[in-house]
């Protein structure tokens, strides 16, 4: 019990201020906010990244205290709090999670034509970042994934022609994907075959249902189909199916 106890007060801490009652909320002072508590990171001398990877880090512990939640209710057999635990997990994962960095987005004229081993150690390292971040079954490690993003930006910027930053882009996509940041991930789909109009990724596939599910920009979502159908039909046998099947659909809509 105890430990339950603990869990939902992790929660609680991470949530307060955010209640929808209209009784009174009790805020931190300025000096403890300045001092960042017990191994807080000072909002008054912390930079902007510290600042977004402490609300990963909260974000991330606040998820996982849910999963552990839904976890002990399964083992225990208590439903109707099984069934609040899973209703806010659900919720958590649905809910938009900013990364608020802003990140500029280079334009189409970058070529991916060199072979740069700077650039290919870089990318083997925001790999392996990106797959810690994908380690949990059913939450992604945020920290992981900004830094991943990171160094996926950081191989663009500084090896703007190697042959690696279409495969960094289609990587930023998808991050930006899972974050629930679509027009981003389609910006960087985009780029991914503008950069190498070869690209080994279903980048104009992954382009067409981005803007057709999540932007809901269908015209734009079947000439998108259409592109993936004649580059990229051949490599991505699944979304080549796919895609027909969906170009199907949208055609008896109209």
């Amino acid at each position: 019990m105890r430990r339950i106890i603990a869990l939902c007060g992790l929660g609680l801490a991470i949530c307060s201020g955010c209640r929808l009652d209209t009784g009174p909320v009790t805020t931190a002072s300025p000096t403890a906010i300045s001092s960042g508590g017990s191994g807080g990171v000072g909002a008054t001398s912390a930079t902007e990244v510290e600042l977004v990877e402490k609300l990963q880090e909260h974000r991330q512990a606040y998820g996982q205290a849910l999963q552990s939640l839904v976890d002990y209710y399964s083992r225990t057999g208590n439903k109707r709090q099984l069934e609040q635990a899973r209703s806010e997990l659900d919720a958590f994962k649905t809910m938009p999670q900013y990364t608020y960095i802003a990140d500029v987005i280079p334009g189409p004229e970058l070529k991916a034509t060199t072979v740069i081993e700077d650039a290919d150690r870089l990318y083997l390292e925001a790999l392996r970042l990106h797959r810690e971040a994908n380690a949990l079954m059913f939450l992604k490690d945020r920290i992981y994934q900004r830094r991943a993003l990171d160094a996926y930006r950081r191989l663009i910027s500084r090896f703007p022609n190697s042959d690696k930053i279409d495969d960094a882009a289609f990587q930023i996509a998808t991050i930006y994907e899972d974050m629930q940041d679509y027009q981003s991930a389609l910006t960087y789909y985009q780029r991914a075959y503008q950069w190498d109009p070869q690209t080994i990724h279903p980048a104009r596939f992954k382009a067409g249902y981005v803007l057709d599910r999540y932007l809901h920009r269908r015209a734009e979502a079947v000439e998108a189909y259409q592109a993936a159908l004649e580059a990229e039909a051949v490599q991505h046998p699944k979304w080549k199916q796919w895609a027909e099947a969906r170009l199907a659909e949208l055609s008896k809509q109209e």
